[in-house]
């Protein structure tokens, strides 16, 4: 237990010392003006007032960055920014969903696989990334491991429109009729014209 203890208090100090040092009126000032400019959507200046007090320790700095530069469009230099903020902070998961947005923007979908790996390491009940491993793997055909995603997701949320309807389909190419069937059948529940349960249902003999 006291071993326990010294590592958190060494983590206390760690993110005190790297996260929250350059938290200054300064830092907060910038912070304010660039919220300004993005309003505005003048998104190199509102870069520009941050990136004059740039630290790579800064992880609030390097989030900032990595947002303002994906709205931007710059998608290379978001990721960049949102690995360094992952980096500062390693159990962060909101730096993680964050890098999502512009790796999808490239279609870096070995990336995005990999982003969301590592956040259901941080958030194993986190249905939304299962979810989305799932309709990865199902646009690979890789319906044996997108059945695996969907069946954790929907036990989570068994009432899901969306985990419903991709289960489904997962289970109609790997031949489970009789549960893609009821699956469908659960879609049209929720909306009774679905065309795409419906036309499930139809290819179902």
């Amino acid at each position: 237990m006291e071993f326990l203890k010294k590592i958190l208090l060494a983590a206390c100090l760690v993110f005190s010392s790297q996260s929250f040092a350059q938290d200054s009126k300064e830092l907060q000032m910038a912070f304010s003006k660039s919220y300004a400019y993005e309003a505005k959507y003048q998104y190199d200046a509102a870069i520009k007032v941050i990136k004059d007090l740039y630290s790579e320790r800064s992880y609030p700095i390097n989030l900032r960055l990595g947002w303002l530069n994906y709205i931007n469009k710059n998608y290379g230099n978001s990721i960049t920014y949102y690995q360094k903020a992952s980096a500062i902070m390693p159990s962060s998961a909101e730096s993680l969903w964050a890098i999502l947005s512009p790796q999808i923007a490239l279609e870096k979908w070995v990336d995005a696989e990999k982003t969301y790996l590592s956040i259901l390491k941080l958030e194993p009940r986190s249905a939304t990334a299962l979810y989305k491993l799932g309709l990865i793997y199902y646009y690979r055909k890789n319906y044996t491991l997108a059945k695996k995603y969907f069946d954790v997701a929907l036990n989570l949320y068994p009432f899901d429109y969306h985990s419903l309807l991709m289960s489904g389909w997962t289970n109609y190419f790997l031949g489970n009729f009789n549960e893609a069937k009821i699956l469908f059948n659960r879609v049209l529940l929720i909306y009774i014209s679905d065309a795409s349960a419906i036309q499930g249902l139809s290819l179902i003999k």
